[in-house]
């Protein structure tokens, strides 16, 4: 039988080597007005910035720029937002990473708010608690890296770090992005170390959507072919598959998928353990998915294995997640198998993390001082096994 479920909209999605040359039309579509966001630099140095801008001039589109530098803060979404709301942008794009991504979701979100209303009016848990309309200006998503999977999902998470600090999203269904651009070719200039945090960011998500108590047929589904893509080209595309188009092909679209079947289905421990961490030292946060994700996994399934016949069904997901990601095996399992699957992708996991060299949280400068804070602010709402206050900190204490 299948149970019920309900599922997030997506954006309309344009995916393929070579499709970027299609964004100058698409942005006209909208108007003669463009706000276009980018990372520090990274565009203009690839020579994509010119593939753009030339043939916007060329159809007379008015567009003004933007950049991020880091992750966004409320403020920086304030000030952008402000600066550029008389101009009456009719449409938003940003290109780059999941943090420029969503510094374009949340300004296309604050751009018809009055200068008086910051960001900070609506962010979930440390704003004013008000609930966004959903109003925003039309939003275009174009990924330089297969991590976030921010092209595809409904929040944009801004942050202040330090004492206080927190991490937290702006979020509402509207503000899935009206088109989500993902041209894998864009990818080809991406750093081996941001590869690496990217795609064990992207895989921790499929993971934690397949897992979550509220995964549904349909995510399942989302998530298990992208499993296979993602266990097939995380190691090249950090290392001799780094500019094979196919390769990087292979990890946008795991990182998409992992962007939809999130926004339905939720994620666990990792996800909930990243806004803390992220919060009190600056961090990529696809180095603390990274790093944190095979302890995490660890300790789930050794907690799923106390747990008797009601752990089994998220153990044989587990195991079903391993026969994906390496292709040994039928991904149909015995049950006599589970628990050696199971540690298989653990070993896996563990393996991925040395070949890349993921660093440690302690390289960031988080210590056993910041254990408890982050244990208090951290969150398990879809993790498959209960977690204690002090299994929490013992998670993150043995990346430190």
């Amino acid at each position: 039988m299948v149970e019920r479920f309900n599922f997030s909209r997506t954006p309309y999605i344009i995916f393929g080597n070579g499709r970027f040359e299609e964004l100058p039309g698409l942005a006209a579509g909208y108007g003669r007005n463009m706000l276009l966001l980018t990372g520090s630099s990274s565009l203009q140095k690839s020579g994509y910035y010119s593939r753009l801008t030339e043939p916007l001039e060329k159809r007379g589109i008015n567009f003004d720029e933007a950049r991020i530098e880091g992750e966004p803060s409320p403020d920086i979404v304030d000030d952008i937002s402000n600066r550029f709301r008389d101009k009456k942008p009719d449409v938003v794009v940003a290109i780059g990473g999941g943090s420029v991504l969503d510094a374009g979701k949340a300004v296309s979100a604050m751009l018809p708010a009055e200068e008086s209303v910051s960001v900070m009016t609506y962010i979930e848990g440390v704003g004013a608690g008000k609930e966004h309309s959903g109003e925003k200006v039309p939003y275009i998503a174009v990924p330089t890296t297969s991590g976030t999977g921010s092209e595809a999902t409904n929040n944009a998470v801004l942050s202040r770090i330090g004492e206080g600090g927190f991490k937290k999203s702006l979020r509402h269904d509207s503000f899935i992005p009206d088109i989500a651009l993902i041209d894998p070719e864009l990818c080809l200039s991406c750093p081996p170390k941001v590869t690496a945090a990217s795609g064990l960011d992207a895989i921790s998500q499929l993971l934690g959507a397949y897992l979550s108590t509220e995964a549904s047929v349909l995510t399942d589904s989302i998530v298990e072919r992208a499993l296979e893509l993602a266990g097939r080209n995380f190691i090249p595309a950090c290392t001799t598959g780094s500019t094979d188009p196919e390769v990087r092909a292979g990890m946008a679209y795991a990182s998409l998928m992992s962007g939809i079947a999130l926004t339905s289905a939720g994620l666990g421990i990792i996800h909930g353990l990243a806004s803390p961490v992220g919060a009190r030292v600056s961090i990529p946060h696809g180095v603390v998915c990274g790093t944190l994700l095979g302890e995490a996994v660890r300790l789930n399934i050794e907690l799923l294995e106390g747990e008797g016949k009601a752990g089994r069904k998220y153990l044989r997901k587990y195991a079903r997640s391993v026969a994906l990601l390496t292709g040994e095996g039928d991904a149909r399992i015995n049950e006599s198998e589970v628990e050696d699957y199971c540690r298989l992708l653990i070993n896996t996991i563990e393996d991925w993390l040395g070949q890349v060299s993921m660093p440690r949280l302690g390289e960031y400068g988080l210590g056993e001082g910041d254990l408890e804070a982050i244990a208090e602010k951290s969150g398990s709402k879809n993790n498959p096994a209960e977690l204690s206050r002090d299994q929490i900190k013992q998670l993150v204490r043995c990346r430190i």
